[in-house]
């Protein structure tokens, strides 16, 4: 078996984790989907990985303060995410893309974006700025003021990504973020997480292994709502060396660690 690395092992030397959980558990209806996960991450970019029911967007709505956990310990950039007083303070320093967003049709992009900028209670004097960055960062600055329902299923995840990161933050959320990019996108996407992740911690949860192998400082792999492993991601390559099942030496190493922890599980 594979020995998932320990918080103590990887621990920042000048800075608190920006996420921090211990034997985490949290439910999606009435299932158990994230199941005593303990994980820590700081500055950098994190790539989340695991299959269908691995409990991958159950943990993302738990960081982004979007459901509450049922048991262990959450915290966020320093603070108790059980602490209900604190979480304002720590919600205007997250940015969370969610798998599925809502969106008013009729905004467009810079509307949107910097409604989003208000409710993280950005000031109002900062706001048309920000929105303009957050908009040139993902190439849309030709479309800001067209309406979100005329664009297309890219610029759509490109126009979440914007106000995800609108307010700059010190946590950033990402689920499924690549979904409708072209090849094109997903390089310009990865670029830019890249950069972000210089001074955020940066947590993006895909299937897609290869985007993680290109963009990611480190991988964190989920299954059944356990942790199976963190580590770089030439673990993954290596690891395919063992065999496993795809169609590069990183994808045939994330199935080899799925079918090692299914295998130990039984």
């Amino acid at each position: 078996m594979v020995r998932a690395i320990g918080a103590q092992e990887i621990a920042p030397t000048r800075h608190a984790w920006a996420i921090e959980a211990t034997a985490l558990k949290v439910k999606a209806g009435r299932h158990l989907a994230v199941d005593g996960l303990d994980l820590a991450l700081g500055t950098g970019v994190h790539g989340l990985l695991g299959p269908n029911g691995a409990g991958k967007s159950t943990l993302m709505r738990a960081l982004a303060t979007v459901v509450r956990p049922n048991g262990g310990t959450l915290r966020l950039l320093g603070t108790d995410a059980a602490r209900t007083r604190e979480l304002r303070r720590t919600r205007g320093r997250l940015g969370y893309l969610p798998q599925q967003f809502g969106y008013y049709p009729r905004f467009t992009v810079r509307d949107y974006v910097e409604y989003m900028a208000w409710l993280r209670e950005m000031p109002a004097s900062a706001v048309p700025a920000a929105a303009q960055r957050a908009i040139e960062r993902v190439r849309l600055a030709d479309r800001a003021d067209k309406r979100l329902k005329s664009l297309s299923g890219g610029m759509l995840r490109r126009a979440g990504i914007a106000q995800a990161i609108v307010n700059e933050p010190d946590l950033l959320l990402l689920d499924e973020p690549t979904v409708g990019l072209d090849p094109e996108q997903r390089v310009e996407f990865r670029e830019l997480i890249r950069e972000l992740g210089t001074e955020a911690c940066v947590l993006v949860s895909t299937h897609l292994v290869e985007d993680v192998v290109a963009a990611c400082s480190d991988v964190v792999l989920m299954d059944l709502g356990k942790l199976v492993h963190q580590g770089v991601p030439a673990d993954l390559v290596r690891l395919g060396e063992n065999g496993g099942v795809g169609d590069s030496p990183a994808e045939r190493g994330y199935s080899y660690l799925l079918a090692q922890h299914r295998g130990g599980a039984r």
